[in-house]
């Protein structure tokens, strides 16, 4: 029974999971903040308990019995396990209405449950907001102090949640915002040092916070006592004797108000009057006001005022007493006296008395104008000092004097009469726009002129007659002079100087100005150029073409058959146009043509022509290829060729062998083809005449024509195409050549049965066309049996006739030897074979060729395989000199060899051509030539080589005397070196100088003496043979063979060359023309000669006279102004120098120029104008540089020696 009771007593659930308190969102919270007597609302919850926990409040740990408790419980069913799994949710709300008091006080919910030993607790802290208590101040202990101390005001706020913002304030201005807080005190100092503006300041401090309704504040009121730091008197400072000046004197701000006291002229005065007032900066301002009388005696009074208030201020003031001056009086200048223009004048004025001292002014025509003013001790004077000019002739200049005592200021005046010339012309034209045809008017005024000017009009510094002055009246009491001219207008009148000039004769002085005329007219070609230009094509061609017009902003227009060109300055261009230059860089013989250059301005279009003509090589264009005719029959043969120039004996007709060209041919020559007519053709006349073209520039080109007569068929019957080789089952290939003309048909069989062509696959026939007149047929036999071997025949048939020959048909062997082995061309160390290839046996077949000595029978032959295969030439290198040797040749394929055969002897030669310098532009013929020269030098035997030698030694010796017994006579260095040259020169060999060693050659190498005579050899020549050669001579190889030019000087001093120019400046041309026609042609003959003159000779050497190149001075051509110089021709071992730019020579006709001295007028009917500067005598020309000759009187020299 106990144990069934056991089993039913009641057992705890689960404790609570937690108890917190929450805000009304639900959320957790530790502290509330609330403000003071606002209800706030506390709420408990215990989770998930069973049974339900028990809720009981706290206040600062001590329980709480209240009554209104809002309590609930709340049951939370499991839904998985049902009603029995279910457990409790407890809350619990209290509501408070807390007071400043409350601030910080701990409310706690504590959970009883018995499944808990410990009660669960969560705890909440009240923040009660409220306002601070009432601000008070400390540390201001008297409310009355001095300028200048220091105070220290304290504000100090107690309580309030938060604690208080401290603030203060001067007169309701914040002034200080700093506080800190402690122990539940807001406290704030302010520090200043008081003034004047502290008087009656009102200092507030104000404390708040975030609960007060309005800020709560206590306040102090400052009084500051200050004595006044100046006085200020105001009154006039100048007054005459009698005059009342009314005085006041204020004070600067003081507390308490100061008191003013007055002393005037050292005296106290008693009857001023004084009132105070606020200042707005604090404190007080005293004014008092004084009238005081000015008595007779002093020049000044002094006034001093006293304000007083602690300290003392003190003021003065100056009056100082009026005088009037007395009478001005002016010297330095007598009226009625002429004075000129430019000189300088000082007029000085003077006055005595006054005080203050008169202030002098001086006035020229009632306009205030500067001077220098001096006070001494009882006078003041202006000075007035100038440059007298037309503005001062009639002038009035006055001197005024005042100062403060003068009611009406004194004056003095005169008057100034100036000789004075025009300070300017000016030159108007009508019309503004000058045109060729019109009448034009210049008119020159003058600026006034005391006494009137004299004008004149000058033309490009030449007087010009026949005008008169007209005048009226000017400014400054002068009077204006006008001269007019009239002229004709021409193109000519462009750019001429128009100068006037107006001459004051009194004074000497002048002025001018010119005019520059500005007439518009359309483009001139200054001269007609050369009508037709001729140049060399891929050689570049300069033309300029220059003309001249106003407005000289001209575009030119290069047209070309009347087609324009196309404007085109780009480098690559080959044709570029620049204005009038016309520049090829290199001609094209489409650019033969008429030519017209168009120069185009505002006011019109001229134009000029010119033909190029461009001379390129000839060439063939067209030729008959083959031309057949009858036997008998006339053939003609045409060649077209192109080239310029191209005439009928530039295109000629050639043909090896035909002795009968004179005779039996025919040449006509029109529209640049050549007919050549072969009169009666037989079979022999087959073959090609060469039509040869050359018009003497580049190369002579040609090309053949070929004669084909009409003859029946004939076949080739040498050995090789007699036979054909095949094994069986190859395939045969066998040859039938036929020659005829017209072409040829083959036809093969065999005993008597004709092969069908290229209808089986046993047989089939290739035809060929080897040249015009050779024909072949190919006959291949496929798989060859044995059946296949025998004769088979050809058939060659045309028109005139047929011919028939046989082929035979064999197994095949080795070849047969080859046949006429010949020697075509031998050199000393080598000889070109060439043979007649034998039958080759049906299979690929190579040649060697033997030799050796002839007659060394113990020497072992030599071979050599000839390369490529099928080559029926050979050449055999690297043979002694002068040697003979024996050749035979013999045939190889894979069936064997065939014999040797031929046995040729031929020689090598005993000449060794020379070796050519690297880089000589010798050509073929005179490399032939030099080697006919020195290949009758090369094999000379040693002993000669010796004997030379020796020779050439003792002359030399001979000639080291002489020149040492020249030396020791002349004792001229320079002299020496010439003898030594011409010396050396005379032991050498008249034409050859090689180098002995393998360096470079100087000039000295070249002139000195050479000795030896070296063998001279190409590089391709016998390395081996030289090699040995100078070995065994003890020689080095020489590095090449120099060819020296024996040059006779027809003077005695070498390389001297002297250019000369003509100065082609004439009288009245401003600038030094060099030649009359600008027109510049830059060319390869492409220039005419100039015009014959006289040769002259200077001292031994000759001048000649040739047009220098103008881009190479060095190698002829034309100067930039197209004037052609005199030069002896250069020696290549001296550098030609440039000739020297014209010396510009001054015209004879006079510039115009200031600043000269004057001439005396009235010499002649028109005088020369002082600044017109005439050159009578041109400077003498500068000798020439380094030059020993002399020159006629005639001649104007202007070049230089080198």
């Amino acid at each position: 029974m106990a144990g069934v009771l056991r089993g039913c007593l009641p057992v705890a659930g689960p404790p609570p999971a937690g108890i917190e308190i929450i805000n009304r969102d639900g959320s957790s919270v530790n502290k509330v903040e609330i403000a003071e007597r606002k209800e706030v609302e506390l709420e408990c919850r215990v989770k998930e308990s069973k049974p339900a926990a028990t809720i009981v409040w706290f206040r600062d740990n001590v329980e709480l019995k209240l009554n209104q408790r809002d309590d609930s419980t709340t049951e939370v069913v499991s839904k998985t396990r049902g009603p029995r799994a279910s457990k409790f949710i407890v809350t619990s709300k209290i509501r408070l209405t807390p007071t400043h008091q409350d601030d910080g006080t701990n409310y706690t919910c504590e959970a009883r449950h018995d499944a808990v030993n410990k009660p669960m607790r969560a705890t909440v802290t009240l923040s009660v907001l409220y306002p601070p208590g009432a601000p008070y101040i400390e540390g201001f202990d008297s409310n009355v102090v001095q300028r200048g101390r220091q105070l220290e005001l304290i504000c100090k706020s107690r309580g309030g949640n938060p604690l208080a913002q401290l603030i203060w304030y001067k007169n309701n201005d914040p002034v200080h915002m700093k506080y800190f807080t402690h122990d539940a005190i807001s406290e704030s100092t302010y520090t200043f040092t008081a003034d004047a503006s502290d008087n009656n300041a009102v200092y507030r401090c104000a404390a708040t916070n975030i609960m007060s309704q309005k800020p709560q504040s206590a306040q102090v009121t400052v009084t500051v006592e200050f004595p006044p730091t100046h006085v200020v008197i105001n009154g006039s400072g100048e007054a005459r004797v009698g005059d009342v000046v009314p005085l006041t004197c204020t004070t600067d701000n003081s507390n308490p108000p100061a008191e003013i006291r007055w002393t005037v002229g050292g005296k106290q005065v008693h009857n001023a009057t004084s009132r105070s007032v606020l200042s707005k900066d604090g404190g007080w301002i005293t004014t008092s006001d004084l009238v005081t009388s000015i008595p007779p005696g002093p020049r000044s009074i002094i006034v001093v005022c006293h304000g007083l208030n602690m300290d003392t201020a003190v003021g003065t003031h100056t009056i100082e007493v009026q005088y009037p001056p007395s009478t001005l009086m002016i010297h330095g200048y007598k009226q009625g006296t002429n004075i000129g223009a430019g000189s300088r004048q000082r007029i000085t004025c003077v006055s005595t008395g006054g005080n203050p001292p008169a202030t002098l002014t001086w006035y020229k025509n009632d306009k205030k104008i500067s001077s220098t003013s001096k006070i001494l001790d009882k006078s003041v004077s202006a000075e007035v000092d100038f440059i007298a000019n037309a503005t001062d002739n009639e002038a009035r200049y006055k001197c005024e004097g005042t100062n403060k005592a003068t009611e009406i200021p004194l004056t003095e005046e005169l008057k100034l009469s100036v000789l004075f010339p025009p300070d300017r012309v000016q030159i108007k034209r009508e019309p503004a726009v000058l045109k060729p045809g019109q009448s034009a008017t210049l008119t020159c005024d003058s600026s006034s002129s005391n006494p009137p000017a004299v004008l004149t009009w000058w033309r490009d510094g030449i007087p010009v007659l026949g005008t008169t002055n007209s005048s009226s009246k000017g400014l400054h009491g002068g009077t204006v002079s006008t001269v007019k001219v009239t002229l004709d207008v021409t193109a000519d009148l462009n750019g001429i100087v128009y100068t006037c000039q107006a001459m004051n004769e009194v004074l000497q002085r002048s002025v001018h100005d010119a005019i520059t005329l500005d007439v518009l007219y359309k483009p001139i070609f200054e001269s007609e150029p050369v009508e037709s230009f001729n140049g060399v094509e891929g050689q570049p061609m300069l033309i300029a073409l220059q003309a001249h017009g106003n407005p000289s902003n001209m575009t030119y227009i290069w047209k070309k058959d009347g087609k324009v060109l196309s404007q085109s300055s780009e480098s690559h261009s080959r044709v570029l146009i620049d204005g009038p230059m016309l520049n090829i860089s290199s001609l094209h013989k489409d650019d033969t043509g008429a030519y017209t250059c168009e120069a185009v301005n505002s006011e019109g279009t001229s134009s000029t022509h010119i033909n190029i003509s461009v001379n390129y090589p000839a060439r063939i264009i067209g030729i008959t290829t083959d031309t057949l005719v009858s036997n008998g029959e006339d053939a003609q043969l045409n060649c077209t060729a192109d080239g310029n120039p191209l005439k009928v004996d530039h295109v000629t007709w050639r043909r090896e062998g035909f002795s009968d060209m004179a005779s039996r041919t025919s040449t006509v020559f029109r529209n640049n083809t050549s007919v050549l007519t072969i009169l009666k053709a037989t079979k022999e006349d087959i073959g090609a005449f060469l039509c040869v073209v050359n018009n003497g520039l580049g190369n002579e080109t040609s090309a053949p024509a070929y004669l084909l007569v009409k003859h029946k068929p004939d076949i080739d019957l040498s050995p090789v195409l007699a036979k054909a080789a095949a094994n069986v089952g190859d395939t045969a290939r066998l040859t039938c050549r036929a020659k005829g003309a017209p072409d040829i048909q083959f036809k093969w069989s065999r005993d008597g049965t004709a092969i069908p062509a290229n209808t089986t696959k046993k047989y089939s026939i290739n035809y060929l066309k080897a040249d015009v007149l050779t024909h072949e047929s190919v006959l291949l036999v496929h798989k060859v049996e044995q059946a296949d071997f025998g004769q088979y025949q050809c058939t060659a048939q045309n028109e005139i006739g047929f011919s028939t020959n046989s082929v035979e048909l064999d197994i095949t062997s080795k070849p047969d030897p080859p046949t006429n082995l010949n020697a075509n061309e031998t050199t000393h160390n080598s000889i070109t074979l060439s043979w007649v290839p034998g039958f080759d046996g049906g299979l690929p077949t190579t040649f060697r060729i033997r030799y050796k000595p002839s007659g060394s029978a113990n020497e072992a032959y030599q071979y050599a395989d000839v390369t490529p295969s099928n080559a029926s030439t050979y050449v055999v290198r690297n043979l002694d000199l002068a040697t003979e040797y024996v050749f035979s040749a013999m045939a190889l394929n894979k069936r064997g060899p065939s014999d040797y055969a031929g046995h040729l002897k031929a020689h090598t030669t005993n000449e060794a051509p020379p070796p050519v310098p690297a880089g000589s532009s010798m050509n073929q013929d005179g490399a032939e030539m030099l080697s006919e020269e020195l290949l009758g030098r090369a094999d000379l035997p040693r002993l000669v080589v010796v004997s030379v030698a020796i020779t050439g030694s003792i002359l030399l010796l001979l000639n080291i005397l002489l020149v040492g017994c020249f030396m020791y006579r002349k004792r001229r260095q320079r002299l020496r070196e010439a003898s030594e040259q011409s010396s050396s020169k005379s032991a050498t060999i008249e034409m050859y100088a090689p180098s002995s060693y393998n360096e470079t050659v100087t000039g000295e190498t070249l002139s000195s003496v050479s000795e030896k005579s070296e063998s001279y050899s190409n590089a391709d020549s016998n390395p081996d043979y030289l090699v040995r050669k100078q070995q065994e001579d003890g020689r080095k190889p020489a590095a090449s063979t120099y060819l020296i030019d024996q040059i006779d000087y027809p003077f005695e001093y070498c390389g001297f060359e002297m250019q000369h120019q003509h100065n082609h400046q004439h009288p009245g041309h401003p600038h030094p023309h060099p030649h009359p026609h600008p027109h510049h042609h830059i060319g390869n003959n492409t220039l005419k000669p100039p015009h014959t003159d006289s040769v002259n000779s200077v001292n031994t050497g000759t001048l000649r006279k040739h047009q220098p190149n103008y881009n190479n001075h060095n190698s002829g051509g034309v100067q930039p102004g197209g004037d052609p110089f005199y030069g002896i021709s250069p020696d290549a071992r001296y550098i030609a120098y440039p000739p020297p730019a014209e010396f510009s020579q001054p015209t004879g006709n006079g510039t115009l120029r200031r600043g000269q001295h004057l001439a005396p007028m009235g010499t002649g009917p028109v005088g020369v104008p002082p600044d017109v500067t005439v050159l009578h005598n041109p400077p003498i020309p500068p000798p020439p540089l380094l030059s020993t000759f002399s020159y006629p009187a005639a001649m104007e020299t202007e070049g230089h020696l080198v």
